[in-house]
């Protein structure tokens, strides 16, 4: 039987299969770095380690602002699609054409002469 549980300032024994492609990745990083497949694995487990850390502390920072503000509104959650559309729209309609939105031709508003008439 294994013991998965994780000893504070004990080391822990580690036996794992290496096959194929992982073989060859554990194998290549001993040799470019020089350092033994365990303190490879140990620099990989580090890695991986922060990145995952840095990644739940930064969704934990950002989690500590939502909802937090103060709007005065108590129908914000029910209504921010009607303001966010009614936002949006007023935004359309205030700009001016984009560079692929030609203005119509001076001439248009203008009526044509009838034919036979110049």
């Amino acid at each position: 039987m294994h013991d998965n549980h994780i000893h504070k300032g004990l080391a822990m024994r580690v036996n794992a299969r290496f096959e194929g492609e992982a073989e060859q990745q554990l194998n290549y990083l001993a040799e470019a770095t020089g350092l033994g497949v365990s303190e490879v694995l140990r620099n990989s487990v580090q890695h991986y380690y922060d990145q995952m850390r840095a990644q739940r502390v930064g969704l934990t920072h950002f989690a500590a602002f939502v909802g937090r503000g103060h709007s005065g509104r108590s129908d914000v959650a029910s209504s921010y699609k009607d303001r966010l559309t009614e936002s949006w729209g007023a935004k359309q309609q205030a700009r001016a054409p984009a560079v692929h939105e030609p203005a119509p031709p001076p001439y248009a508003a203008r009526s044509k002469p009838a034919k036979g008439r110049a």
